[in-house]
């Protein structure tokens, strides 16, 4: 990326990590908390979601009538994002209002206040969120998949949560989880901007460095050894539209087999973008499973999901079927490719063509301050920043014999999950 980054850890164990970029009066603020639904329990799911959506209902300092108003009075904007190994809170305000945006952080790192009325109202938000995404058919099979893929690690939840759990959870659960887990040594600040570092580097310990740090946050997730035998999970229900859904255990991103992972992905299904804030398009027409499955009118669209985890989450393929095809059609001829890729040598043109597009994407995706102060953060939360600067050159070194081996070891029969949707009136058979 060519910039240079400072990175360096407060006396609270608060990890903060700082990039200059001059190119426009702008600076982009992340705080990052090692917290998402991988730290939860059965009968607690979905409570980092919740926690996320009470740290916007206000401190003292900045109550929540006031949060949104200071912000946007300022030109910035802002908002929040919980995954499965994190939860992220970012601003983008002109340089000379960064202010802003570290005193607000640094304040509801400790005083938000979980006022009950507002944890019920936000109950009746979450739960509607959740009822809304059990309208969608491709919700439903994520989930019943994820379920099926997981015996008890905490990713074979959702990370909205159970509707059950949704209606259990009280003030005092979401309060616990917060003061346990938003602790400066579970935290990274990733700045990127127009700054200078050396002052920016003295904002920080004004706004931060009184924080006390807190004991180490527990993270119960274990990991679980892979698939022995498939699993099928055939669901039916309104709409139009049938999928077919194949998911395999994929390796963690710290795993370097990720990297053979992602090449494999692109010629399978297509090139995809990491980074979640924008960062292009490139068609996946070259690709062997839109070939077999697309041009061949099996399927009306494919695609694919390698998620970058700290933990090792399903890879799953997702198929749009034509409305004439059934789910096990298209099955039998996603095989075929997969046993092609695990027995017939890849080409050295399609390794090169996997790499260009990774590459292309990696810089759309690197442009941008908001894009370069995600990656500051992001990158911490399952491995290092050192990932994200040598992900090219790591990609690069991928040869065929590696991609074979990928699908040879991760993608047998035996170790996925695969699952269906058909519409209830035009049911044409179960895969």
């Amino acid at each position: 990326m060519g910039i240079k980054t400072t990175k360096t850890m407060l006396p609270n164990g608060l990890t903060v990590h700082l990039k200059e970029i001059h190119s426009a009066p702008l600076i982009s603020h992340w705080i990052w908390y090692h917290v998402g639904s991988r730290d939860e329990i059965p009968g607690e799911t979905g409570i980092s979601h919740w926690v996320e959506h009470m740290q916007f209902k206000g401190t003292e300092k900045f109550p929540s009538s006031e949060l949104d108003k200071k912000i946007s009075r300022e030109g910035g904007v802002w908002n929040a994002s919980t995954s499965l190994d994190w939860t992220a809170y970012y601003e983008k305000l002109p340089a000379d209002k960064i202010d802003l945006a570290l005193e607000l952080e640094a304040d509801r790192m400790v005083n938000s206040l979980f006022d009950p009325e507002e944890v019920e109202s936000e109950r009746t938000v979450i739960i509607s969120e959740r009822e809304g995404h059990e309208n969608e058919p491709l919700f439903q099979l994520d989930e019943a998949m994820q379920r099926a893929g997981f015996d008890a690690h905490p990713y074979r939840y959702e990370v909205i949560g159970d509707l059950e759990d949704l209606h259990k959870i009280q003030r005092d659960d979401l309060y616990r989880h917060y003061r346990t887990y938003y602790v400066p040594n579970n935290a990274v600040l990733a700045i990127a901007g127009d700054f200078d570092t050396r002052e920016m580097l003295d904002k920080v310990h004004r706004y931060y460095e009184a924080i006390p740090s807190g004991q180490t946050p527990p993270h119960p997730a274990k990991l679980e050894p892979p698939l022995s035998e498939e699993r099928r999970v055939n669901l039916k229900g309104p709409g139009e539209t049938s999928y077919l859904k194949v998911g395999y255990r994929a390796p963690a991103a710290s795993d370097p087999d990720f990297f053979a992972f992602t090449v494999l992905d692109s010629i399978l299904a297509g090139p995809a973008s990491l980074n979640m804030f924008g960062g292009g398009h490139i068609s996946n027409k070259t690709s062997r499973l839109y070939r077999s499955l697309v041009e061949k009118e099996l399927a009306v669209a494919i695609g694919a999901g390698l998620q970058a985890t700290a933990h090792p989450f399903l890879y799953d393929i997702t198929v749009i079927l034509h409305p004439e095809q059934k789910p096990q059609d298209a099955l039998a001829f996603l095989d075929d490719e997969l046993n092609r890729l695990q027995s017939q040598p890849v080409l050295e043109e399609e390794i090169a063509r996997a790499v260009k597009q990774a590459r292309a994407l990696f810089a759309y995706g690197s442009e941008n301050i908001t894009n370069q102060a995600f990656w500051l953060g992001y990158a911490e939360m399952f491995d290092t920043y050192e990932w994200f600067v040598n992900y090219v050159n790591s990609l690069e070194e991928i040869t065929p014999a590696d991609v074979q081996k990928i699908a040879q070891v991760y993608l047998k029969p035996e170790r996925r999950v695969v699952g269906t949707y058909i519409p209830g009136q035009n049911f044409g058979g179960e895969a």
